[in-house]
């Protein structure tokens, strides 16, 4: 997910540097990203932060307002619930098309790819944790045989990373993502598409459900405060 675009030298330097921050919670949802204070930051021309920050918004984590500039992208608890629901029935769909058993080549590539991430998990290695994650999903829906709906599976996957990104440094529900992904791959083996493709639903909820209550939370310290 983090080379999806087709950029290079500072340009590169400065988005990975920026969605690092970003998907990684040192840049919050909300926070303006000033050009003079990306210029001083970076030692770069004013163009290429302006193409950066182009790259991403086309990645989904920031938006571009006309005389407001650019922000970290925030969602509101109903964006999140429709994002999520399209992404429910996004990957039902590509996980009931997928055939079932699996081929060995298939379970070959997902074992080798749920072994880095968990490497990455240990490691606490967060880039490696969100680059695994990513590939693991994207190899195993590609398995459908319907690139359009994969595309779309990944525009989706980008939308939501406010979301996912809350859950990359909790070891818990790290644990818990990489013993879903072995179900997936013990679903894979076998003939149930309907069991393959409840895990890729249930697989999805611990960081919307976290997302939600932080954003609950955050709206009722504001009430109150």
């Amino acid at each position: 997910m983090l080379n999806t675009f087709d950029y290079g030298g500072k340009e590169a330097d400065t988005v990975h540097a920026l969605e690092e921050d970003i998907i990684f919670g040192r840049l919050a949802p909300g926070t303006r990203l000033v050009e003079d204070v990306l210029l001083a930051r970076f030692p770069v021309s004013r163009h290429v932060i302006r193409q950066a920050l182009y790259q991403l918004e086309k990645l989904g984590i920031v938006t571009r307002e006309r005389n407001k500039g650019a922000t970290v992208r925030r969602l509101s608890s109903e964006e999140v619930r429709q994002i999520y629901e399209v992404r429910e029935m996004l990957q039902r769909q590509a996980a009931l098309m997928i055939r079932l058993p699996a081929s060995d080549a298939l379970i070959a590539e997902l074992t080798e790819i749920h072994r880095i991430y968990s490497g990455h998990v240990d490691s606490g290695y967060l880039r490696g944790i969100h680059e695994a994650n990513d590939r693991f999903h994207l190899t195993m829906f590609s398995a459908c045989g319907n690139a359009h709906l994969v595309s779309s599976i990944e525009h989706y996957m980008r939308l939501s990373l406010p979301v996912r990104a809350n859950s990359l440094a909790d070891r818990e529900k790290l644990d818990v993502s990489r013993q879903h992904h072995w179900m997936m791959i013990e679903a894979l083996k076998r003939s149930d598409n309907w069991v393959l493709a409840q895990l890729c639903v249930d697989h999805l909820q611990p960081s919307k459900a976290f997302y939600l209550q932080e954003i609950g939370t955050t709206l009722t310290a504001g009430e109150t405060g």
